[in-house]
């Protein structure tokens, strides 16, 4: 809890401050053309690859499959395109590196870590 307060303190001031750079280099118009443009296509990929997601879902357990790595992808996929519709380009560059099928994987690695060490302490109970 003690991460997640720090982030949500440090994530806006940098963006603020990347953002007034980015006005002062750049200009205003193209800094918020740039940031609705990341906005529109954040939500567009995220559209496409979740839809191909739940599809990947579907297809695996009409088979009798598990589908944990299509739940992973689309946890990454959902925070990905959570992050692009932020305003900012620190969450732009992350939230592109979410959707990227290449870079999530780095990502799913992560969360299946902290995930495996969360039911091996007990703090998550899986119910069969």
């Amino acid at each position: 809890m003690r991460y997640i307060l720090l982030l949500l303190i440090i994530v806006p001031a940098a963006e603020i401050g990347v953002l007034l750079l980015s006005g002062n280099t750049i200009g205003l118009w193209p800094t918020l053309a740039i940031i609705i443009f990341t906005g529109i296509l954040g939500a567009y990929l995220t559209k496409k690859q979740g839809l191909e997601t739940v599809r990947k879902v579907q297809d695996q357990l009409r088979y009798g499959q598990m589908p944990g790595d299509a739940i992973l992808d689309g946890a990454c996929i959902l925070v990905g395109g959570t992050l692009l519709l932020t305003p900012g380009f620190i969450t732009d560059g992350i939230g592109f590196t979410l959707l990227a099928p290449p870079t999530r994987n780095f990502y799913k690695k992560i969360l299946l870590a902290v995930l495996r060490r969360w039911v091996d302490k007990g703090t998550i109970t899986i119910i069969r």
